[in-house]
């Protein structure tokens, strides 16, 4: 582009700018301290006092061999680990999940509660759920959006000198499509949209973009009234800023991982993967496993081919539980 051609280009985005001054993304935060939190049957009680729902799938008989915690990606809900659910359940595999604020039926869906409260609550979670099942090992899975709450949970842990306490963590086409990779322009016009009319929401329609080979499934989807069809602008802005952290989450990332990722990702591009892939520390990588799946798509747990993924995911926790028990054996 020419000097000249820019011109006209730069005045506008300074117009749009100043225009912004006069708004900002809007965060709904979680409340102070209030309650003891507590897990009950279908929801759990966090520690502002929100009621936030919970779906469990448990085994019908005996202990769980190994407890999942599952986190659901950007404008879904729990219900997206009902199928994996139940398969996990038969072979001895409980998974808890939960509506992550600002969606499904948790408080306030369609804004964005900020990562302070999206870490909050799966530290919570965790804590509750290992009290229940003690001695249970306990793995955090996150799709998308989910897995990018798991990986910034993970460092804040770190960085407070602790860790999440659990075995290990599974993340599905994790969201790290942070601004380092993306486009200028596309940066540019988050940031102008996010601060001249933040509270303006979008479809997404017209945009040509297959979020799975399941049609069935993303048919369910569009007629199920917890499932955000429209999204508001700040909260795409405050998905950018948790991908962010993401992505920079990943150099302390040493706990045992299972990555996946679909070669027919049109969501979250492979660049940003591969970006996330190399910066995963040295220490951890004997316990890492990363699998692409050739015919796999943004949502590969509910995919054509989602019984495939469930397999390796039981896989691995099998695996590493008889690790677990070798170590122990041998101390």
């Amino acid at each position: 582009m020419t000097a000249k051609r820019a011109r006209p280009i730069l005045a506008l985005l300074v117009v749009l700018m100043m225009l912004g001054a006069c708004s900002s993304p809007t965060i709904h935060p979680a409340g102070p301290e209030a309650v003891t939190p507590a897990l009950n049957g279908d929801h759990f009680v966090a520690h502002d006092g929100a009621r936030i729902p919970v779906r469990a799938w448990l085994p019908a008989a005996g202990k769980p061999a190994a407890i999942i915690i599952a986190l659901h990606g950007f404008n879904d809900y729990s219900n997206f680990f009902a199928d994996p659910g139940r398969f996990l359940s038969e072979r001895a595999i409980g998974t808890y999940a939960f509506d992550q604020r600002g969606f499904g039926a948790a408080p306030a869906p369609g804004l964005w509660p900020g990562i302070a409260a999206l870490i909050k609550d799966l530290q919570t979670v965790t804590s509750l759920v290992k009290t229940r099942h003690p001695g249970t090992p306990v793995y955090l899975l996150g799709e998308s959006m989910g897995g990018a709450v798991v990986m910034v949970t993970a460092r804040h842990a770190r960085n407070l000198g602790a860790r999440l306490g659990v075995n290990g963590v599974i993340l599905s086409a994790p969201a790290v499509w942070g601004r380092q990779t993306m486009p200028w322009y596309q940066n540019v016009a988050l940031w102008l949209s996010a601060h001249t009319f933040p509270g303006v929401a979008l479809t997404g329609e017209g945009l040509d973009i297959v979020a799975s080979d399941n049609i069935e499934m993303l048919r369910a989807l569009g007629r199920d009234p917890l499932v955000i069809k429209e999204t508001r602008i700040d909260a795409m802005y405050g998905l950018t800023n948790l991908m962010d952290a993401a992505l920079e989450a990943a150099r302390d990332l040493d706990l045992p991982a299972l990555v996946l990722y679909g070669e027919k990702d049109e969501i979250i591009p492979r660049q940003p993967t591969e970006e996330m892939l190399s910066r995963l520390p040295e220490k951890g990588k004997a316990d890492r496993t990363v699998i692409f799946y050739e015919n796999g798509y943004h949502m590969l747990i509910r995919d054509l081919q989602a019984k495939t993924v469930w397999r390796d995911i039981a896989r691995w926790i099998k695996a590493r539980s008889r690790l677990a028990d070798s170590q122990s054996a041998a101390e």
